[in-house]
């Protein structure tokens, strides 16, 4: 939710903002007219107000947020922003090579990070498991063309 009530010298009212691909949308709504506070049920009006449009804005940038799905998970080389393949040090000296997701979970709501080593999996699997990790948490379903996208982007490993 992103109205918020600002009770100040400067202002008295409801503040409606959100970011939508990369653009801020904010917008006031006054529970002031003519100088005075607005009570009762042209208070709950204005308020009414703010959440509608808050609304409005949220299925927008969900929308937005669904459409450019697909451009977001690529970097311009054509890698999965969110996937690396590393070479990865082992205490005892030993060198694995790793596929590592470390991405914003959409299910979650937190930072998930995790690999899938090329040695115990071989490298096929360990990439299939870094897809399926990463399209869970992106909420990308197996039978899309993005999907099928992913597979076929594995990076070129040493």
């Amino acid at each position: 939710m992103s109205v918020k009530l600002i009770d100040n010298e400067a202002f008295y009212g409801f503040r409606v903002r959100r970011t939508i691909n990369g653009e801020l949308y904010q917008e006031y709504f006054s529970l002031k007219s003519e100088g005075v506070r607005l009570e009762g049920r042209h208070k709950r009006r204005v308020e009414q107000d703010a959440f509608d449009r808050d609304k409005e804005l949220a299925e927008l940038q969900q929308k937005t947020k669904q459409q450019l799905k697909a451009d977001r998970c690529f970097n311009p080389d054509g890698t999965i922003k969110g996937i690396s393949y590393l070479l990865k040090t082992e205490k005892s000296g030993t060198i694995t090579p790793i596929f590592q997701v470390g991405i914003s979970s959409e299910i979650k709501q937190k930072i998930v990070c995790t690999s899938f080593s090329v040695n115990a999996h071989g490298e096929q699997e360990a990439w299939k498991k870094a897809i399926e990790t990463y399209a869970k948490h992106k909420a990308i379903r197996k039978n899309t063309k993005l999907y099928q996208k992913l597979l076929n982007s594995k990076p070129k490993t040493a």
